[in-house]
């Protein structure tokens, strides 16, 4: 544990150095993984699928607000879309411009999330989503969450069903084409079962971490993963999917894994040393629980070097100083005398 400890402080430490060139790094990375997962799945347009042009864009959004990342990658699935059948585009269209607004109005200090929801889906880990936000972030987080799972079943619904929306169509199948994706897309009873899970957990896990008992988090963490696994064993199985069981507890195991890391950076506490402050002012009295973090101070190493002719230099001089002091007490013994005869 002392390793992991010291490993978290040099970690922490090394951030708060170079945070300023780290934060751009890392956003550039994160838009050019979501660019490249919109490309891989849904790469309808040739024109946006050159690497340059992905480069380009990430690096922008490297140094601008999250929000415009998010905005990017909502363009982008929009023209793809658009390239592959204009119902397809025009429904795309109307569906991010609701989200945008919900995501404005409630939650625009949350956009990674309705970037990262998508993701998880497409790594197998979306049981991690819900209750790392339940765990960092305000009920507020549920919007842009559950605009991230629509999304993603939208994009899900339309690589599905690709073959019989591409190409040009008349005028009366362009309108059979409008009512299949709109039905395909209400009809999605996974998606619902998603939305509703998801928004269960993150608020179950953002009261439970907000109790004031020990290992809150851990609680949280425990209850929100067996809670997502139960009530979607239930669900897969009363729309006969019974065989997403085990696809469903290989990512339950990994996402409370992955929970488990997060709460070792952002709230490992030690419980061991926990105390209780009583104080008061001139109309409240105060009953405070304190909880110490776990932390070890990361010793540095320091080598000091001597040299032969500072050695001999260094004894030299506590050879004249033991001389010194020998001569001053000495000097003491012969006032005394002389002190005693006078008397």
């Amino acid at each position: 544990m002392t390793v992991l400890l010291e490993f978290k402080e040099n970690l922490r430490s090394f951030y708060g150095k170079h945070g300023a060139y780290l934060t751009p790094i890392a956003k550039f990375l994160f838009a050019l993984l979501v660019f490249w997962q919109i490309r891989a799945r849904i790469g309808y347009m040739e024109r946006l699928n050159s690497i340059a042009l992905l480069l380009i864009l990430a690096l922008v959004c490297s140094i601008l607000p999250t929000a415009v990342m998010l905005l990017v990658a909502a363009v982008m699935v929009t023209l793809h879309c658009f390239a592959l059948s204009l119902p397809a585009g025009a429904i795309a269209f109307v569906l991010f411009v609701i989200m945008y607004l919900l995501y404005f109005r409630f939650a625009p200090q949350y956009a990674y999330n309705a970037l990262l929801t998508p993701l998880s889906y497409l790594l197998g880990v979306p049981y991690v989503m819900p209750v790392a936000n339940g765990l960092l972030q305000s009920p507020a987080a549920v919007v842009p969450t559950v605009c991230g799972i629509v999304t993603y079943y939208f994009l899900d619904g339309i690589t599905v069903n690709e073959s019989s929306l591409a190409g040009a169509v008349e005028e009366e199948q362009l309108i059979a084409k409008f009512q299949e994706i709109i039905k395909q897309f209400t009809g999605n009873r996974e998606m619902y079962l998603s939305v509703a899970v998801a928004v269960m957990v993150m608020l179950t896990v953002y009261l439970i971490r907000r109790l004031p008992v020990n290992y809150a988090w851990t609680f949280a963490i425990v209850i929100g993963v067996l809670v997502q696994f139960l009530v979607f064993l239930i669900g897969y199985m009363q729309f006969g999917m019974k065989n997403r069981s085990g696809m469903l507890a290989i990512g339950c195991a990994v996402s409370a894994a992955l929970l488990v890391v997060l709460q070792f950076f952002f709230f490992n506490l030690d419980y061991t040393r926990t105390e209780r402050v009583q104080f008061e002012d001139d109309e409240y009295y105060y009953y405070v629980k304190a909880v110490p973090k776990r932390y070890v101070s990361t010793g540095r190493k320091t080598v000091k070097k001597i040299s032969e002719n500072k050695r001999k230099r260094e004894q030299k001089e506590s050879v004249t100083r033991a001389e010194l002091m020998k001569d001053m007490d000495i000097r003491l013994e012969d006032d005394e005398e002389e002190a005693e005869e006078d008397s």
